[in-house]
């Protein structure tokens, strides 16, 4: 039995992602990936997500240079979440979130309203041209 068939993949044949970063414990972004997504990871190192938008596979860090290096990938006690262990490259500090910022988590629930709580790193308009 190969180990893909060991997840509980959805009914679009997709599986929820996390990818946290390894030194720092950030959660730094969700994805999703379909078989052939996790295959190319586990392969290459690098996070290969599926991209619902796009309809396709899309390597992150493709257009922006931000790439992940995957150090583990663990799978949740459910066997339908996924868990990427990461260093994101490309600039430092990482940048994760297509924002320009470390971690696509950067709204802070505040006395009822989201607040901005992290700073753009590098304006998305220099990294996607």
């Amino acid at each position: 039995m190969n180990w893909l068939d060991d997840i509980r993949w959805d009914d679009q044949g997709l599986v929820p992602v996390i990818a946290q970063e390894a030194d720092s414990g950030d959660v730094l972004m969700f994805a999703w990936m379909n078989r052939e997504a996790l295959q190319l990871t586990a392969e290459r190192g690098q996070a290969i997500y599926w991209s619902r938008s796009r309809q396709r596979l899309w390597h992150k860090g493709e257009e922006s240079g931000h790439v992940q290096q995957v150090h583990e990938i663990r799978l949740d006690c459910d066997s339908d979440v996924i868990l990427l262990r990461v260093t994101q490259l490309g600039h430092t500090p990482g940048i994760a979130c297509h924002t320009g910022r470390h971690s696509c988590f950067f709204h802070k629930l505040e006395g009822g309203q989201w607040r901005t709580v992290d700073p753009v790193l590098k304006d998305p308009g220099q990294i996607y041209k």
